[in-house]
């Protein structure tokens, strides 16, 4: 299992006010494979995000899907802060930032 197959089944979880993924958005800090599990460091746009628990457990879903991961350690950070600049080019196109 890679660190990119990881991410690429983390860009599937669609923030459901955004409209765009948790990885272009820009939330997931960290991602570290040690054989069978996955360690995610991640944030939210607010640390009172009412949607915070239904994004974890998205997360974690995901990628207990795949086949070689057995395990997923979440954690959430505040530090640094989430910015609107952590948005990839991507995430800034689909919510009309930059034309």
């Amino acid at each position: 299992m890679t660190k990119k197959e990881v991410i690429t089944k983390l860009s599937e979880i669609i923030d459901p006010e955004l409209g765009i993924s948790i990885v272009d958005l820009g939330l997931i800090y960290g991602v570290t494979i040690h054989k069978s599990a996955a360690d995610i460091l991640m944030t939210f746009t607010t640390p009172f995000c009412p949607l915070a628990a239904k994004i974890e457990q998205q997360v974690k879903e995901k990628l207990m899907k795949l086949p070689k991961i057995k395990r997923v350690h979440i954690s959430i950070t505040f530090d640094p802060p989430w910015t609107i600049e952590k948005i990839s080019e991507v995430g800034k196109l689909k919510l009309g930032l930059i034309n």
